[in-house]
């Protein structure tokens, strides 16, 4: 119930956390999320700060919109948020930034709530799903990589 994807890129990692973490930008990168804004006043990251994302589900829909709740929020080195809203949290996406000798390692992961109803649709579909997103990540890693090189 959960994934992630690694990929260097020829930046630093204040850089590269700029990006990801300026949810406004996300539909540059992102191949389901087109467009996200801050809620309640907020005007960039910290941790407990809301924002919303518009997603197209598999890049055909349906298309609905998503409340997330950040989660941590450390410059240049991590960023997550929860997508759901209150005490229901169905996944958490997370960017966890290592420096490398001429840039930075950038993983994106996702992990799945726990929650038996999910459980069952990984068991059923999770296949499907997990391969999607691992495609999703790479794609909106490689977005990143090349407005950052």
């Amino acid at each position: 119930m959960k994934g992630s994807v690694t990929v260097h890129m020829a930046a630093s990692p204040e850089a590269v956390w700029a990006l990801v973490s300026d949810v406004t930008r996300i539909g540059e990168f992102s191949p389901e999320t087109f467009e996200a804004e801050w809620l309640d006043g907020a005007t960039g990251p910290a941790a407990g700060v809301r924002f919303r994302g518009h997603v197209k589900r598999n890049g055909k829909g349906p298309v609905y919109w998503t409340t997330c709740t950040v989660t941590a929020c450390e410059p240049g080195r991590t960023f997550a948020f929860a997508v759901g809203s209150g005490d229901t949290v169905v996944n958490t996406w997370r960017y966890d930034l290592v420096p490398a000798a001429d840039g930075t390692d950038v993983t994106e992961s996702f992990a799945l709530a726990k929650t038996p109803l999910l459980r069952l649709y990984w068991f059923l579909l999770g296949w499907t799903r997990g391969r999607t997103n691992q495609k999703g990540m790479q794609a909106t890693l490689e977005r990143i990589k090349a407005v950052l090189e």
